[in-house]
């Protein structure tokens, strides 16, 4: 299926490793060209050449999200550098297990930020788009009191009412909330390794039977990207299998 994202320009954070790279790919699969930010800077430049590999222009720098002022240098000289941009997804996330300020600052504050600075370029868009990635962790208890799922469920508020705001000026905004996804080096393969019995809790509580993979979830963000998805703002796109007990409204 074309999504009619051929030539289109798209920028991710955090768009070296796991979910992030697969969003990344997904577009380049799509002929969409991409500018994606990490901290590392050699993951950077490996993200690069194989975006570029795939036959799209690709640009890429290490930026922590942390910091508005390096952030907004950045997304303005990818901007330039591609074109211009019609996709935005704020993927960067600190999976705070217990750090409530650095949490607040790169998963609420650095998305905020990103949004800001990508917006003049995405409102001279025909099809411009927003995507957060947020989490199942927000919609339901899950692991605690933790500032992770109290930062993804602001997440979910914030680009809600952006959908709102934005609606106007043929700006689409949405989420989209994995549940666990296992990658190699991800989280979940970490704790299959160093604790294995909280690895099965969760795995048990995945109805299929499985955790699901970065490219099932860059599937559906970068379908919410695309012109196809042209009249949907708003929503909050549960990627989970079944996962969340609860019923979404």
């Amino acid at each position: 299926m074309d999504l009619g994202l051929k030539g289109k320009k798209a920028l991710v954070t955090g768009g070296t490793r796991g979910i992030g790279r697969a969003i990344a790919e997904r577009l380049a699969m799509e002929g969409a060209d991409v500018a994606v930010c990490a901290r590392n800077a050699d993951e950077v430049a490996e993200a690069v050449a194989a975006l570029q590999g795939m036959g799209v222009q690709a640009t890429g720098a290490s930026v922590d999200v942390g910091d508005q002022a390096a952030l907004k240098t950045w997304i303005d000289a990818a901007a330039d550098e591609l074109g211009g941009l019609d996709v935005l997804v704020a993927n960067v996330s600190a999976m705070g297990a217990a750090d409530w300020r650095g949490s607040f600052e790169i998963d609420v504050l650095g998305s905020i930020h990103t949004v800001e600075a990508a917006l003049p370029y995405l409102e001279k868009s025909d099809a411009g788009a927003i995507v957060a990635i947020s989490s199942v962790s927000a919609l339901q208890y899950f692991g605690g009191v933790r500032p992770y799922n109290t930062m993804k469920a602001a997440l979910i508020n914030y680009m809600s009412n952006m959908a709102h705001e934005l609606a106007p000026k043929g700006v689409r905004v949405n989420t989209v909330s994995p549940g666990t996804i296992y990658f190699e080096g991800g989280v979940w393969h970490t704790r299959k390794v160093e604790t294995p019995e909280l690895f099965q809790g969760a795995l048990g509580m995945n109805p299929m039977g499985r955790m699901g993979t970065p490219e099932e979830v860059a599937n559906a963000t970068v379908f919410l990207c695309s012109p196809l998805a042209s009249f949907i703002s708003g929503t909050n796109l549960l990627v989970d299998g079944a996962m969340t007990q609860g019923v979404q409204y």
